[in-house]
């Protein structure tokens, strides 16, 4: 029996997903993050990554096949020849780069993926004024190191992770307006996402008993994961994902990008996934409530009521879509004592945020949202899709798998987008 593996670095942990060629999951493990993990970033990727390979029971590792690992987008770093990073990486939501856009304005074309103070390049350009950048040879996404920590293979990405980095993903090359930038660090060579690099290492291949012939394969972002794994499969279709972060994409057959909204299209076979991410999202519930509390105090909640409560929920200042400010301040007063009013305000204000999205692409040209499927932890909340039914006013439905993991393990098997069910923009359930 063959398997593959998906293994997914999300924002609240890391899982792993082991499926047979039927598509039918044999293993599921989990790595959560903890609080120390924040302060030394690489160590805990790195034993991440290597836990869940024990966690996998023997007798499923022997028959593995081919390995993809996602990341979350925009989360990078720089690292040496080595693949020793030379700094502490910049996370998804880090926004020291905006202090980079003006200069970015007068080089990338106007309204461009990569004029958000989050973008992988903004990030670039930021960390090439810091000292430790001398030291860097490569620089890489989160789902490039982890699976060079595996292959061995320097300088390796994908299309998913490097649109935010400026690489043209109609044309399937970098752009010459990158080359005016004269970056003196190596940009990662892009493939499509799910295309073999290479055999495992030897040393890893022996350690954890996987076959010498394993493949690991390039790997895509957390959100496009969760949406491969959704069942979505038709123009109008889209995905939701209600985890740490509210992320939206819509499968269309128009790509639309516009930077002064967060919004940027990723290509899947012949179709393109459009949408943005929200700093909002069950990170700020989590603020406020135990999961508990979440569960018990939502059944409390009349549903088919609109909250009168006005929020835009935010950990911190600054959004991304549909909202693209880096300085946008959190708005959560006023606050009820009712606690039960209060996530009424928190559901029904992130719901809003959500269908102002959806309504922003079909506005710029994306087609009509006739369907939504929801991933993250969100999906199972049934009060919360209530209330984005009534604000979205289309059919609702969690994902038929929940998990990006899932997703990044049916890239591994079907070896690319561009071939398979995925080459022809459709994806089988």
């Amino acid at each position: 029996m063959d398997l593959y593996l998906g293994i997914d670095f999300g924002t609240s942990g890391a899982r792993a997903i082991v499926i047979d060629d039927q598509a039918c999951i044999q293993a599921e493990v989990r790595y959560p993050w903890d609080s120390s993990s924040i302060s030394d970033l690489v160590t805990s990727w790195q034993t991440a990554l290597l836990t869940l390979l024990t966690y996998i029971p023997d007798e499923l590792r022997r028959e593995i096949r081919a390995i993809a690992i996602n990341g979350t987008s925009s989360t990078v770093l720089l690292s040496d020849g080595n693949g020793q990073p030379v700094d502490t990486p910049l996370l998804y939501n880090d926004a020291r780069g905006s202090v980079m856009l003006e200069h970015l304005r007068n080089i990338a074309p106007p309204n461009h993926t990569v004029l958000s103070a989050t973008s992988s390049l903004a990030k670039l350009l930021w960390m090439s004024q810091l000292p430790t950048f001398s030291q860097a040879k490569y620089f890489l996404h989160q789902a490039d190191w982890l699976a060079f920590l595996l292959h061995g293979v320097l300088g390796i990405s994908d299309y998913h992770n490097a649109l935010k980095l400026g690489y043209d993903v109609e044309q399937l090359k970098y752009p010459e307006w990158l080359e005016k930038l004269q970056i003196t660090i190596q940009l990662p060579k892009v493939l499509p996402p799910g295309t073999p690099i290479a055999k495992l290492r030897p040393e890893i291949a022996k350690q954890f008993a996987f076959p010498d012939d394993c493949l690991v394969c390039a790997g895509t972002t957390d959100s496009i994961a969760a949406f491969l794994a959704s069942g979505a499969k038709l123009p109008g279709q889209a995905v939701t994902s209600l985890g740490s972060t509210l992320v939206l994409k819509l499968l269309s057959r128009t790509r639309v990008e516009d930077s002064r909204y967060g919004i940027y299209s990723h290509r899947l076979g012949d179709l393109w996934l459009t949408g943005g991410a929200s700093n909002t999202g069950g990170a700020v519930l989590r603020q406020f409530f135990t999961d508990a509390e979440l569960e018990s105090l939502s059944r409390e909640i009349d549903s088919s009521k609109a909250s009168p409560l006005d929020y835009y929920p935010l950990l911190k200042a600054g959004d991304r879509f549909p909202i693209n400010d880096p300085n946008l301040p959190p708005r959560l007063t006023p606050r009820p004592d009712n606690p039960v009013e209060f996530l009424h305000g928190l559901l029904e204000s992130i719901s809003r945020i959500e269908a102002r999205g959806y309504e922003l692409l079909q506005q710029l040209g994306a087609d009509l949202l006739t369907h939504v499927y929801t991933a993250g932890g969100g999906a199972t909340n049934k009060t919360w899709a209530a209330i984005r039914r009534r604000n979205l006013k289309v059919r609702i439905k969690a994902s038929a798998n929940t998990e990006a993991a899932y997703g990044t393990a049916l890239l591994a098997m079907r070896g690319g987008l561009e071939t398979g069910d995925w080459g022809s923009g459709r994806v089988r359930e």
